[in-house]
């Protein structure tokens, strides 16, 4: 019994002349998404710098809490 019949076709595995070529467009939008990702991560450091280096609250304000 046979699975796989082999092919009569000189197409190896679907590989076209075409195959493995990239289009000028396929440049395009790489270079697009990498823009992209550089901007959204700069955008990204930059609120993350301002947020605070703890969310705890200070001692003086937790001590008066307490006493309270």
């Amino acid at each position: 019994m046979v699975l796989v019949q082999p092919s009569t076709t000189k197409d190896p595995g679907g590989q076209q002349e075409d195959f493995g070529k990239s289009s000028p467009l396929g440049l395009l939008i790489l270079v697009l998404f990498f823009i992209a990702v550089f901007f959204l991560v700069k955008s990204m450091n930059k609120h993350l710098k301002k947020l605070p280096a703890s969310f705890d609250p200070p001692e003086e304000s937790a001590k008066k809490k307490s006493e309270d």
